[in-house]
Protein backbone atom coordinates (compact mmCIF):
# COMPACT_ATOMS: atom_id res chain seq x y z
CA UNK A 1 0.00 0.00 0.00
CA UNK A 2 1.36 3.40 -0.98
CA UNK A 3 2.38 5.83 1.76
CA UNK A 4 0.31 9.01 1.72
CA UNK A 5 2.07 12.39 1.87
CA UNK A 6 0.53 15.84 2.43
CA UNK A 7 2.50 18.84 1.11
CA UNK A 8 1.56 22.23 2.61
CA UNK A 9 3.16 25.22 0.87
CA UNK A 10 1.79 28.58 -0.28
CA UNK A 11 4.05 28.32 -3.37
CA UNK A 12 1.89 26.50 -5.92
CA UNK A 13 4.93 25.67 -8.07
CA UNK A 14 6.64 24.00 -5.14
CA UNK A 15 3.52 21.93 -4.48
CA UNK A 16 3.41 20.81 -8.12
CA UNK A 17 7.10 19.91 -8.20
CA UNK A 18 7.02 17.93 -4.95
CA UNK A 19 3.79 16.24 -6.02
CA UNK A 20 5.28 15.07 -9.33
CA UNK A 21 8.61 14.02 -7.87
CA UNK A 22 7.16 12.07 -4.93
CA UNK A 23 4.43 10.50 -7.09
CA UNK A 24 7.09 9.25 -9.51
CA UNK A 25 8.83 7.67 -6.53
CA UNK A 26 5.81 5.65 -5.46
CA UNK A 27 4.02 7.91 -3.00
CA UNK A 28 0.41 9.08 -3.03
CA UNK A 29 0.50 12.86 -2.67
CA UNK A 30 -2.01 15.59 -1.85
CA UNK A 31 -1.26 19.30 -1.60
CA UNK A 32 -2.61 22.37 0.18
CA UNK A 33 -1.68 26.00 -0.52
CA UNK A 34 -2.41 27.30 2.98
CA UNK A 35 -2.07 26.14 6.56
CA UNK A 36 -5.82 26.22 7.13
CA UNK A 37 -6.49 24.12 4.03
CA UNK A 38 -3.76 21.72 5.06
CA UNK A 39 -5.28 21.14 8.50
CA UNK A 40 -8.69 20.72 6.88
CA UNK A 41 -7.36 17.99 4.58
CA UNK A 42 -5.48 16.33 7.43
CA UNK A 43 -8.70 16.06 9.44
CA UNK A 44 -10.55 14.55 6.48
CA UNK A 45 -7.92 12.00 5.37
CA UNK A 46 -5.18 9.81 6.80
CA UNK A 47 -1.56 10.80 5.95
CA UNK A 48 1.69 9.05 6.89
CA UNK A 49 3.81 12.18 6.61
CA UNK A 50 3.45 15.94 6.14
CA UNK A 51 5.94 18.23 4.38
CA UNK A 52 5.16 21.78 5.51
CA UNK A 53 6.78 25.09 4.61
CA UNK A 54 7.62 27.10 7.73
CA UNK A 55 6.59 30.45 6.23
CA UNK A 56 3.02 30.28 4.96
CA UNK A 57 0.95 33.06 3.46
CA UNK A 58 -1.94 32.81 5.92
CA UNK A 59 -2.02 33.40 9.69
CA UNK A 60 -0.52 29.98 10.48
CA UNK A 61 3.18 29.20 10.22
CA UNK A 62 4.93 25.84 10.19
CA UNK A 63 5.14 25.72 13.98
CA UNK A 64 1.37 26.17 14.30
CA UNK A 65 0.71 23.44 11.73
CA UNK A 66 3.16 21.10 13.48
CA UNK A 67 1.41 21.53 16.85
CA UNK A 68 -2.06 20.99 15.37
CA UNK A 69 -1.00 17.87 13.46
CA UNK A 70 0.72 16.37 16.50
CA UNK A 71 -2.40 17.07 18.57
CA UNK A 72 -4.57 15.30 15.98
CA UNK A 73 -2.21 12.35 15.37
CA UNK A 74 1.10 12.09 17.27
CA UNK A 75 2.26 9.26 14.97
CA UNK A 76 2.38 11.42 11.85
CA UNK A 77 5.84 12.38 10.61
CA UNK A 78 6.27 16.11 10.01
CA UNK A 79 9.13 17.61 7.97
CA UNK A 80 9.50 21.39 8.09
CA UNK A 81 10.78 23.16 4.96
CA UNK A 82 12.12 26.70 4.99
CA UNK A 83 14.28 29.08 2.99
CA UNK A 84 15.60 30.69 6.13
CA UNK A 85 18.76 29.07 7.53
CA UNK A 86 17.91 29.65 11.17
CA UNK A 87 19.35 27.09 13.57
CA UNK A 88 17.16 28.34 16.41
CA UNK A 89 14.02 27.71 14.36
CA UNK A 90 15.32 24.25 13.49
CA UNK A 91 15.89 23.35 17.12
CA UNK A 92 12.51 24.80 18.13
CA UNK A 93 10.47 22.77 15.63
CA UNK A 94 12.39 19.60 16.43
CA UNK A 95 11.72 20.10 20.14
CA UNK A 96 8.05 20.45 19.29
CA UNK A 97 8.04 17.10 17.50
CA UNK A 98 9.16 17.64 13.90
CA UNK A 99 11.12 14.69 12.55
CA UNK A 100 13.52 16.94 10.62
CA UNK A 101 14.11 20.40 9.21
CA UNK A 102 15.18 20.90 5.58
CA UNK A 103 16.45 24.20 4.19
CA UNK A 104 15.92 25.47 0.68
CA UNK A 105 17.00 25.13 -2.08
CA UNK A 106 15.54 21.66 -1.94
CA UNK A 107 17.35 18.79 -3.62
CA UNK A 108 14.76 16.15 -4.56
CA UNK A 109 17.00 13.19 -3.70
CA UNK A 110 17.71 14.69 -0.27
CA UNK A 111 13.99 15.12 0.38
CA UNK A 112 13.40 11.54 -0.74
CA UNK A 113 16.18 10.20 1.50
CA UNK A 114 14.94 12.00 4.61
CA UNK A 115 11.33 11.01 3.94
CA UNK A 116 12.24 7.35 3.27
CA UNK A 117 14.33 7.20 6.43
CA UNK A 118 11.52 8.70 8.51
CA UNK A 119 8.90 6.32 7.15
CA UNK A 120 11.20 3.34 7.65
CA UNK A 121 11.79 4.30 11.27
CA UNK A 122 8.07 4.81 11.73
CA UNK A 123 7.38 1.33 10.33
CA UNK A 124 9.96 -0.25 12.67
CA UNK A 125 8.69 1.70 15.66
CA UNK A 126 11.88 3.70 16.22
CA UNK A 127 10.37 7.16 15.73
CA UNK A 128 9.09 8.58 19.02
CA UNK A 129 5.58 9.94 18.71
CA UNK A 130 5.15 12.17 21.73
CA UNK A 131 8.78 12.38 22.82
CA UNK A 132 10.38 14.93 20.49
CA UNK A 133 13.89 14.38 19.22
CA UNK A 134 15.43 17.20 21.20
CA UNK A 135 18.96 16.10 20.46
CA UNK A 136 18.58 16.15 16.68
CA UNK A 137 20.03 19.12 14.81
CA UNK A 138 19.22 20.35 11.34
CA UNK A 139 19.64 18.41 8.17
CA UNK A 140 23.04 19.75 7.14
CA UNK A 141 23.94 18.60 3.69
CA UNK A 142 26.08 21.27 2.05
CA UNK A 143 23.45 21.77 -0.63
CA UNK A 144 20.29 21.74 1.44
CA UNK A 145 21.69 24.68 3.36
CA UNK A 146 21.67 26.79 0.21
CA UNK A 147 19.37 29.77 0.26
CA UNK A 148 17.06 30.65 -2.60
CA UNK A 149 19.35 31.84 -5.34
CA UNK A 150 17.12 34.31 -7.14
CA UNK A 151 13.55 35.51 -7.47
CA UNK A 152 13.94 35.99 -11.23
CA UNK A 153 11.72 33.08 -12.24
CA UNK A 154 14.02 30.65 -10.42
CA UNK A 155 13.15 28.06 -7.85
CA UNK A 156 14.81 25.97 -5.21
CA UNK A 157 14.95 23.00 -7.57
CA UNK A 158 17.28 24.79 -9.97
CA UNK A 159 20.18 23.71 -7.78
CA UNK A 160 20.20 20.37 -9.59
CA UNK A 161 21.65 17.03 -8.50
CA UNK A 162 24.34 16.20 -11.07
CA UNK A 163 27.96 15.69 -10.08
CA UNK A 164 28.98 18.96 -11.79
CA UNK A 165 26.31 20.88 -9.85
CA UNK A 166 27.31 19.34 -6.53
CA UNK A 167 30.93 20.31 -7.14
CA UNK A 168 29.85 23.86 -8.00
CA UNK A 169 27.91 24.25 -4.76
CA UNK A 170 30.74 22.71 -2.76
CA UNK A 171 32.93 25.60 -3.92
CA UNK A 172 30.18 28.10 -3.12
CA UNK A 173 29.93 26.71 0.43
CA UNK A 174 33.67 27.24 0.90
CA UNK A 175 33.97 30.80 -0.40
CA UNK A 176 30.59 32.35 0.45
CA UNK A 177 31.29 33.09 4.17
CA UNK A 178 34.53 34.94 3.31
CA UNK A 179 35.03 38.43 1.88
CA UNK A 180 37.05 37.14 -1.08
CA UNK A 181 36.51 38.80 -4.44
CA UNK A 182 35.37 36.19 -6.97
CA UNK A 183 35.52 35.74 -10.73
CA UNK A 184 32.71 33.64 -12.23
CA UNK A 185 33.45 32.08 -15.60
CA UNK A 186 30.77 30.48 -17.72
CA UNK A 187 29.06 30.44 -21.07
CA UNK A 188 26.10 32.69 -21.76
CA UNK A 189 22.96 31.47 -20.01
CA UNK A 190 24.66 29.36 -17.32
CA UNK A 191 23.24 31.50 -14.50
CA UNK A 192 26.19 33.60 -13.35
CA UNK A 193 24.00 36.24 -11.69
CA UNK A 194 22.01 33.54 -9.89
CA UNK A 195 25.24 32.05 -8.52
CA UNK A 196 26.50 35.50 -7.49
CA UNK A 197 23.29 36.12 -5.58
CA UNK A 198 23.50 32.67 -3.98
CA UNK A 199 27.00 33.51 -2.72
CA UNK A 200 25.70 36.82 -1.36
CA UNK A 201 22.79 35.18 0.46
CA UNK A 202 25.13 32.66 2.10
CA UNK A 203 27.56 35.36 3.21
CA UNK A 204 27.67 37.55 6.31
CA UNK A 205 26.46 40.38 4.08
CA UNK A 206 23.17 38.68 3.27
CA UNK A 207 21.08 41.30 5.10
CA UNK A 208 22.66 44.07 2.99
CA UNK A 209 21.98 44.93 -0.67
CA UNK A 210 22.88 42.78 -3.65
CA UNK A 211 23.35 45.04 -6.68
CA UNK A 212 23.97 43.70 -10.21
CA UNK A 213 25.34 45.68 -13.15
CA UNK A 214 25.74 44.51 -16.75
CA UNK A 215 28.93 46.17 -17.96
CA UNK A 216 28.40 44.88 -21.49
CA UNK A 217 25.49 47.22 -22.19
CA UNK A 218 27.07 50.50 -21.05
CA UNK A 219 29.00 53.08 -23.03
CA UNK A 220 32.28 54.48 -21.68
CA UNK A 221 30.48 57.69 -20.73
CA UNK A 222 27.67 55.99 -18.82
CA UNK A 223 29.77 53.36 -17.04
CA UNK A 224 31.37 55.87 -14.66
CA UNK A 225 28.01 57.38 -13.75
CA UNK A 226 26.43 53.95 -13.18
CA UNK A 227 29.29 52.73 -11.00
CA UNK A 228 30.10 55.85 -8.99
CA UNK A 229 27.05 58.09 -9.40
CA UNK A 230 27.13 61.71 -10.50
CA UNK A 231 26.38 65.24 -9.36
CA UNK A 232 23.74 67.45 -10.93
CA UNK A 233 25.14 69.32 -13.92
CA UNK A 234 28.32 67.21 -14.17
CA UNK A 235 27.50 66.42 -17.80
CA UNK A 236 24.73 67.03 -20.33
CA UNK A 237 21.62 65.24 -19.11
CA UNK A 238 22.70 65.09 -15.44
CA UNK A 239 19.58 66.86 -14.19
CA UNK A 240 19.77 65.56 -10.61
CA UNK A 241 22.27 63.96 -8.25
CA UNK A 242 22.41 60.20 -8.69
CA UNK A 243 23.68 57.37 -6.49
CA UNK A 244 25.92 54.87 -8.24
CA UNK A 245 26.05 51.11 -7.82
CA UNK A 246 28.84 51.31 -5.24
CA UNK A 247 26.71 53.52 -3.00
CA UNK A 248 23.66 51.34 -3.49
CA UNK A 249 25.63 48.19 -2.65
CA UNK A 250 27.46 49.64 0.38
CA UNK A 251 27.79 46.96 3.04
CA UNK A 252 26.64 44.26 0.62
CA UNK A 253 27.72 42.73 -2.68
CA UNK A 254 28.27 44.32 -6.09
CA UNK A 255 28.06 41.97 -9.06
CA UNK A 256 29.67 43.17 -12.30
CA UNK A 257 28.73 41.06 -15.31
CA UNK A 258 30.81 41.11 -18.52
CA UNK A 259 33.48 43.09 -16.67
CA UNK A 260 35.99 42.66 -19.52
CA UNK A 261 33.99 45.21 -21.52
CA UNK A 262 34.88 48.11 -19.20
CA UNK A 263 37.14 50.76 -20.74
CA UNK A 264 40.74 51.25 -19.55
CA UNK A 265 39.74 54.52 -17.84
CA UNK A 266 36.94 52.89 -15.87
CA UNK A 267 39.19 49.95 -15.00
CA UNK A 268 41.70 52.40 -13.47
CA UNK A 269 38.95 54.09 -11.42
CA UNK A 270 37.67 50.71 -10.29
CA UNK A 271 41.14 49.65 -9.14
CA UNK A 272 41.46 52.80 -7.01
CA UNK A 273 38.10 52.15 -5.33
CA UNK A 274 39.06 48.56 -4.50
CA UNK A 275 42.46 49.60 -3.12
CA UNK A 276 41.38 52.64 -1.11
CA UNK A 277 37.72 51.81 -0.45
CA UNK A 278 36.88 55.40 -1.36
CA UNK A 279 35.38 57.03 -4.45
CA UNK A 280 33.99 60.28 -5.79
CA UNK A 281 30.85 60.76 -7.81
CA UNK A 282 31.33 61.97 -11.37
CA UNK A 283 31.61 65.75 -11.10
CA UNK A 284 31.90 65.57 -7.30
CA UNK A 285 34.68 66.60 -4.92
CA UNK A 286 33.68 64.74 -1.75
CA UNK A 287 35.26 61.34 -1.15
CA UNK A 288 32.87 58.65 0.10
CA UNK A 289 33.84 55.55 2.06
CA UNK A 290 32.52 52.28 0.72
CA UNK A 291 32.58 48.66 1.87
CA UNK A 292 31.45 46.16 -0.76
CA UNK A 293 32.30 42.62 -1.76
CA UNK A 294 32.87 42.40 -5.50
CA UNK A 295 31.91 39.44 -7.66
CA UNK A 296 32.61 39.71 -11.38
CA UNK A 297 31.67 37.53 -14.32
CA UNK A 298 33.06 37.13 -17.80
CA UNK A 299 32.62 34.89 -20.84
CA UNK A 300 36.24 35.70 -21.68
CA UNK A 301 39.19 34.42 -19.66
CA UNK A 302 40.45 37.54 -17.88
CA UNK A 303 43.99 36.13 -17.63
CA UNK A 304 44.08 35.86 -21.43
CA UNK A 305 42.54 39.34 -21.67
CA UNK A 306 45.28 41.01 -19.61
CA UNK A 307 47.98 39.13 -21.54
CA UNK A 308 46.52 40.58 -24.74
CA UNK A 309 46.48 44.06 -23.19
CA UNK A 310 42.67 44.26 -23.07
CA UNK A 311 42.40 44.17 -19.27
CA UNK A 312 44.53 45.53 -16.43
CA UNK A 313 46.70 42.86 -14.85
CA UNK A 314 46.64 44.52 -11.41
CA UNK A 315 42.83 44.69 -11.51
CA UNK A 316 42.67 41.04 -12.57
CA UNK A 317 44.70 40.00 -9.53
CA UNK A 318 42.45 42.09 -7.27
CA UNK A 319 39.43 40.22 -8.58
CA UNK A 320 41.02 36.78 -8.72
CA UNK A 321 41.09 35.89 -5.02
CA UNK A 322 38.85 32.97 -5.97
CA UNK A 323 37.40 31.81 -9.28
CA UNK A 324 34.52 29.46 -10.10
CA UNK A 325 33.74 27.84 -13.45
CA UNK A 326 30.02 27.32 -14.06
CA UNK A 327 29.42 24.09 -15.99
CA UNK A 328 27.38 24.35 -19.20
CA UNK A 329 24.07 22.50 -19.34
CA UNK A 330 25.49 19.84 -21.68
CA UNK A 331 27.73 18.74 -18.78
CA UNK A 332 24.75 18.50 -16.42
CA UNK A 333 22.56 16.06 -18.35
CA UNK A 334 21.23 14.44 -15.16
CA UNK A 335 19.70 17.82 -14.26
CA UNK A 336 17.87 18.28 -17.56
CA UNK A 337 14.65 16.35 -16.69
CA UNK A 338 14.44 18.29 -13.44
CA UNK A 339 14.86 21.65 -15.19
CA UNK A 340 12.29 20.60 -17.79
CA UNK A 341 9.69 19.84 -15.10
CA UNK A 342 10.44 23.13 -13.36
CA UNK A 343 10.12 25.28 -16.48
CA UNK A 344 6.98 23.35 -17.47
CA UNK A 345 5.36 23.97 -14.10
CA UNK A 346 6.28 27.66 -14.10
CA UNK A 347 5.01 28.26 -17.64
CA UNK A 348 1.79 26.31 -17.12
CA UNK A 349 0.95 28.52 -14.19
CA UNK A 350 1.73 31.62 -16.23
CA UNK A 351 -0.41 30.46 -19.18
CA UNK A 352 -3.11 28.79 -17.06
CA UNK A 353 -2.59 25.38 -18.67
CA UNK A 354 -2.61 21.83 -17.30
CA UNK A 355 -0.65 19.55 -19.62
CA UNK A 356 0.43 15.95 -19.06
CA UNK A 357 4.17 16.49 -19.26
CA UNK A 358 6.58 15.60 -22.09
CA UNK A 359 6.57 12.75 -24.57
CA UNK A 360 9.54 10.43 -24.08
CA UNK A 361 11.00 11.36 -27.47
CA UNK A 362 11.18 15.07 -26.67
CA UNK A 363 12.87 14.40 -23.32
CA UNK A 364 15.48 12.29 -25.15
CA UNK A 365 16.08 15.23 -27.49
CA UNK A 366 16.45 17.59 -24.54
CA UNK A 367 19.12 15.31 -23.08
CA UNK A 368 20.99 14.82 -26.38
CA UNK A 369 20.94 18.46 -27.54
CA UNK A 370 24.08 20.53 -26.82
CA UNK A 371 22.22 23.65 -25.51
CA UNK A 372 24.60 26.41 -26.66
CA UNK A 373 22.39 28.94 -24.86
CA UNK A 374 22.31 26.80 -21.69
CA UNK A 375 19.52 27.31 -19.13
CA UNK A 376 18.29 30.52 -20.74
CA UNK A 377 17.79 28.74 -24.08
CA UNK A 378 16.25 25.69 -22.36
CA UNK A 379 13.74 27.87 -20.52
CA UNK A 380 12.71 29.63 -23.73
CA UNK A 381 12.28 26.32 -25.59
CA UNK A 382 10.03 24.88 -22.88
CA UNK A 383 7.97 28.08 -22.74
CA UNK A 384 7.48 27.94 -26.51
CA UNK A 385 6.47 24.26 -26.37
CA UNK A 386 3.94 24.88 -23.61
CA UNK A 387 2.47 27.79 -25.58
CA UNK A 388 2.05 25.59 -28.68
CA UNK A 389 0.46 22.64 -26.81
CA UNK A 390 -3.22 22.86 -25.87
CA UNK A 391 -3.71 19.47 -24.26
CA UNK A 392 -2.06 16.13 -23.60
CA UNK A 393 1.70 15.74 -23.71
CA UNK A 394 4.22 18.10 -25.29
CA UNK A 395 5.56 16.61 -28.54
CA UNK A 396 8.64 17.07 -30.71
CA UNK A 397 6.59 19.08 -33.22
CA UNK A 398 6.62 22.05 -30.83
CA UNK A 399 10.42 22.36 -30.84
CA UNK A 400 12.11 25.15 -32.83
CA UNK A 401 13.93 24.15 -36.01
CA UNK A 402 17.35 24.94 -34.49
CA UNK A 403 17.02 21.98 -32.12
CA UNK A 404 15.45 19.44 -34.48
CA UNK A 405 17.93 20.29 -37.25
CA UNK A 406 20.85 20.12 -34.83
CA UNK A 407 19.75 16.69 -33.55
CA UNK A 408 19.21 15.44 -37.10
CA UNK A 409 22.59 16.83 -38.13
CA UNK A 410 24.35 15.12 -35.21
CA UNK A 411 22.60 11.83 -36.04
CA UNK A 412 23.63 12.15 -39.70
CA UNK A 413 27.24 12.76 -38.68
CA UNK A 414 27.11 9.72 -36.41
CA UNK A 415 25.73 7.55 -39.24
CA UNK A 416 28.37 8.89 -41.62
CA UNK A 417 31.06 7.96 -39.12
CA UNK A 418 29.64 4.46 -38.80
CA UNK A 419 29.42 4.08 -42.56
CA UNK A 420 33.02 5.20 -43.00
CA UNK A 421 34.12 2.21 -40.92
CA UNK A 422 32.01 -0.24 -42.89
CA UNK A 423 33.16 -2.20 -45.95
CA UNK A 424 32.93 -0.14 -49.15
CA UNK A 425 29.98 -0.76 -51.40
CA UNK A 426 30.59 -2.37 -54.78
CA UNK A 427 29.07 0.53 -56.66
CA UNK A 428 28.55 4.12 -55.48
CA UNK A 429 26.45 6.71 -57.24
CA UNK A 430 27.32 10.27 -56.29
CA UNK A 431 24.93 13.20 -56.68
CA UNK A 432 27.26 16.23 -56.67
CA UNK A 433 24.42 18.71 -56.25
CA UNK A 434 23.06 16.83 -53.25
CA UNK A 435 26.54 16.46 -51.73
CA UNK A 436 27.24 20.18 -52.12
CA UNK A 437 23.88 21.05 -50.57
CA UNK A 438 24.58 18.83 -47.55
CA UNK A 439 28.03 20.35 -47.11
CA UNK A 440 26.56 23.85 -47.25
CA UNK A 441 23.87 22.89 -44.73
CA UNK A 442 26.45 21.48 -42.29
CA UNK A 443 28.62 24.61 -42.64
CA UNK A 444 25.69 26.91 -41.93
CA UNK A 445 24.53 24.87 -38.92
CA UNK A 446 28.07 24.76 -37.52
CA UNK A 447 28.39 28.55 -37.69
CA UNK A 448 24.91 29.09 -36.26
CA UNK A 449 25.73 26.91 -33.25
CA UNK A 450 29.04 28.72 -32.81
CA UNK A 451 27.28 32.12 -32.49
CA UNK A 452 24.33 30.79 -30.46
CA UNK A 453 22.02 31.08 -33.52
CA UNK A 454 22.58 34.83 -33.93
CA UNK A 455 21.72 35.04 -37.62
CA UNK A 456 23.31 38.46 -38.16
CA UNK A 457 26.67 37.26 -36.83
CA UNK A 458 26.33 34.00 -38.75
CA UNK A 459 25.73 35.86 -42.02
CA UNK A 460 28.85 37.98 -41.42
CA UNK A 461 31.01 34.92 -40.74
CA UNK A 462 29.61 33.09 -43.79
CA UNK A 463 30.17 36.22 -45.90
CA UNK A 464 26.61 36.29 -47.19
CA UNK A 465 23.86 38.80 -46.54
CA UNK A 466 21.20 38.17 -43.91
CA UNK A 467 18.40 37.71 -46.47
CA UNK A 468 20.35 34.99 -48.30
CA UNK A 469 20.94 33.18 -45.02
CA UNK A 470 17.22 33.28 -44.19
CA UNK A 471 16.33 31.94 -47.64
CA UNK A 472 18.80 29.06 -47.33
CA UNK A 473 17.47 28.16 -43.88
CA UNK A 474 13.92 28.27 -45.22
CA UNK A 475 14.87 25.91 -48.05
CA UNK A 476 16.36 23.42 -45.60
CA UNK A 477 13.17 23.43 -43.55
CA UNK A 478 10.98 22.65 -46.57
CA UNK A 479 10.55 18.95 -47.47
CA UNK A 480 12.88 17.92 -50.30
Amino acid sequence: MKKRILVIDDDADMCVLLNRFLTKNGYEVDTAHSGAKGIEKFKEQKFDAVLCDYRLGDKKDGKDILLEIKALDPQTIVLIITGYSDIKTAVDVIKLGAYDYITKPLIPDEVLNVLSKALHQQATGSVPSDNPRTEQTTHTSSQTKEQKASNNNNSEFLVGTSGATKELYKQIDIVAPTNFSIILYGESGTGKEVIAKTIHEKSRRSNKPFIAMDCGTLSKELAGSELFGHMKGSFTGALTDKEGHFELANGGTLFLDEVANLSAEIQASLLRVIQERKFKRVGGTKEMDVDVRIIVASNENLQDAYRKGKFREDLYHRFNEFSINLPPLRQRKNDIPLFAEFFLSKTQRELNKNLDGFEEEIMDMFINYSWPGNLREFRNVVRRSVLLTNEGKISVSTLPWEITNAIIGESSQSRSSENSNAAPAKETKVDLKDTASKAEYEAIMSVLKEVNFNKTKAAELLKIDRKTLYNKIKNYEEPQ
